[in-house]
């Protein structure tokens, strides 16, 4: 019988979670995703609270995933092409501090990897990307109904037209990818 996979975790700001939960979810080497906040002040915050932009947190997606499987650059790339990291604290219409976008590494080495990510990717946009790098910090996992909230949630109007045209694309530029 095969050892199991030694698991890594990655958390990444990109926005509403939910888009980044309904991506991630299927990437091939992904164990599990957790939608949440990281970053802030208060502790255990509330979706109310955050949303409030007074807690400091951002909205994150804390990712298990096998190394052996998918590199922690491979997650970078998908990151950078779901989210715009040229505005700050916004994506589309959603705006506030919440809605920032963040790479909370967890090692030295995730933070070359980060480093490394945005260098390559800069070229690819016409204005700086504003991502923020910081060290991991407290997780805090957002509660139940917004996890897998787009499975959960398809028809939704925000789903259809927000995080459906995001999964579409990373499906087609991500497609060896997909699970």
């Amino acid at each position: 019988m095969p050892a199991p996979p030694k698991l890594e975790t990655a958390t990444l700001a990109g926005g509403c979670f939910w888009c980044l939960e309904a991506v991630f979810r299927r990437l091939k080497g992904v164990d599990s995703v957790v939608s949440g906040y990281m970053g802030g002040e208060t502790q255990a915050p509330t979706y109310r609270e955050v949303c409030s932009g007074d807690t400091g947190h951002a909205e994150v997606v804390q990712l298990r995933y096998d190394p052996e499987v998918i590199s922690y650059a491979d997650l970078l790339e998908v990151f950078f092409a779901i989210h715009d990291p040229t505005t700050l604290n916004q994506q589309g219409s959603d705006r506030g501090t919440q809605y920032r976008s963040a790479i909370f590494y967890h090692s030295p080495e995730q933070l070359t990897a980060a480093e490394a990510a945005i260098l390559k990717e800069q070229p690819s946009w016409p204005d700086p990307i504003v991502t923020e790098l910081v060290a991991a910090e407290v997780f805090y996992p957002a509660e139940d109904y917004h996890q897998d909230y787009f499975a959960n949630n398809t028809y939704q109007p925000y789903c259809q037209f927000v995080v459906a045209p995001k999964l579409r694309k990373a499906v087609e530029k991500f497609g060896e990818k997909i699970k």
